[in-house]
């Protein structure tokens, strides 16, 4: 009867130790997906050709920009299905008390 006890007791001991693990990993995770990245000169947009639209009501989404590496990098624009009831918002550089951050674009 103790020996089952003790093997329960670790096994729950175990079992609580990898869920705080698993949500501390999870937490960091998307801690490092939020954020904003500030740059001292917003980067120059990137020119390229918008393809025509692949069936009528497409909505297009213009490009966006990410940070990878240490700097932003942009990302071109796309073709999207309208979502109902709602508006696409361009995403937008902005000036803040850091300098330049980039606002991703997103339905509203």
């Amino acid at each position: 009867m103790s020996i089952y006890i003790i093997i329960k007791t670790d096994t729950m001991k175990t079992l609580s130790k990898l869920g705080i693990m698993a949500l501390l990993a999870g937490s960091l995770f998307m801690t490092s997906c939020a954020g904003e990245y500030y740059v001292t000169a917003q980067p120059t947009d990137e020119v390229y050709v918008r393809p025509a639209a692949p069936y009528y009501g497409a909505v297009w989404i213009d490009g966006d920009w990410v940070w990878s590496g240490g700097r932003y990098v942009h990302q071109g624009g796309h073709w999207a299905r309208p979502r109902s009831g709602r508006v696409y918002v361009a995403g937008a550089w902005y000036h803040g008390p850091r300098g330049y951050a980039w606002r991703r674009g997103h339905w509203r």
